[in-house]
């Protein structure tokens, strides 16, 4: 999906989550450029940053299947993604001691 998303140019300049060579070390060296560029300027420069603690999971499943059919994803791969996202549960591994498997309290709970 992503090299699709790539060759459409669905996908903004901006964003710097889960590309190659981009993570938001990246994300903030373009900001401080951008920062850096206004104040010689002598432009003023207002920065706000909000920390979205496990932002994939709080995305809401449905919208995300709404944007992926929106740029034309269909069919048995949408199918593989909303399959994917119901049902989910997890457990933790501490060592070799795994604990018991918990539905996740987000994410898509059914269709």
């Amino acid at each position: 999906m992503l090299d699709y998303f790539l060759r459409n140019n669905a996908i903004s300049k901006q964003e710097h989550g889960f590309l190659c060579g981009k993570s938001t070390t990246t994300n903030l060296l373009e900001q401080l450029n951008d920062w850096t560029v206004a104040l010689d300027n002598r432009d003023s420069v207002t920065v706000g940053y909000i920390d979205y603690a496990k932002a994939f999971d709080s995305v809401s499943p449905q919208k995300l299947c709404y944007k992926l059919q929106a740029h034309d994803i269909s069919g048995n791969l949408l199918k593989w993604v909303q399959d994917f996202l119901s049902e989910r549960h997890q457990c933790v591994r501490v060592g070799n001691a795994l604990s018991s498997m918990k539905p996740l309290s987000s994410g898509y709970s059914a269709r």
